[in-house]
């Protein structure tokens, strides 16, 4: 007896999971939130920011091509890493193969006439120099992005380095 009503507790447990489907799709099903659109809620199968009012899925705006002049930037900062000035779709960047180095390690500049990658590429973590790329510079796009000419979508105020520094000597100079 002991061992009957055992199992029918243990089938029980098991099935609730099963039991409790319906009930949790009709407590988590919303209606489309007022402001959003057929096509906001066609996009994910429901309205965007489920509860709060006028808060809805926003089409983003198309991806800005990349600069492809092969023109350096000027850098704004002391070890600013420098941007990549060429496109890169397409390269491959893994733990196989890194495209970069096809044009940018040592061995390959003087035919490629792209600049080599710093030295400090080169040292471990202890500052100890390798004959390889170190593995934690390996992959370039954790510091270096390619640049693209857009307006920006907030405003910036940021100054360069050398721009403050004229500022500043030139307030110095007006002040004496």
């Amino acid at each position: 007896m002991k061992n009957l009503r055992m199992a029918l507790i243990l089938a029980l447990l098991a099935a609730l999971p099963v039991l409790g489907v319906p009930v949790a799709q009709k407590a988590f099903a919303t209606d489309p939130a007022p402001g959003a659109t057929v096509r906001d809620v066609n996009a994910s199968g429901r309205p965007a920011f489920t509860g709060a009012e006028g808060l809805t899925v926003q089409e983003a705006p198309p991806i800005p091509k990349d600069a492809t002049d092969d023109r350096r930037r000027q850098r704004n900062y002391p070890e600013q890493p420098p941007v990549i000035p060429h496109q890169i779709v397409g390269y491959q960047l893994d733990l196989r193969a890194n495209k970069c180095l096809t044009c940018h390690a040592r061995e390959f500049t003087g035919d490629s006439q792209a600049p080599m990658i710093s030295v400090t590429h080169f040292q471990d973590r202890d500052g100890q120099v390798l004959g390889a790329v170190s593995a934690r510079r390996y992959f370039c796009l954790q510091c270096h992005v390619p640049q693209t000419d857009v307006k920006p979508r907030v405003p910036n105020s940021f100054r360069d380095v050398d721009s403050v520094i004229r500022e500043t000597g030139a307030a110095a100079k007006g002040g004496q």
